[in-house]
């Protein structure tokens, strides 16, 4: 997953976790937290994959 990819999905996430406050849904809520969470490890994954790409390691 792109870099990009899983920061729509931390925004998603964000605004999922928002309505869910608005909405007074803690589920919903906290679908919004996972979301969150799992684009922030998707991105450091991209991260991380650049710069193994950028170092030259195989």
């Amino acid at each position: 997953m792109s870099k990009a990819k899983a920061k729509a999905k931390q925004v998603k996430g964000k605004m999922k976790e928002t309505a869910g406050r608005v909405k007074d849904d803690p589920a919903m809520e906290a679908e919004g937290r996972g979301e969150q969470l799992r684009g922030n490890a998707r991105e450091t994954v991209a991260k991380t994959g650049d710069r193994v790409k950028r170092s030259g390691a195989k």
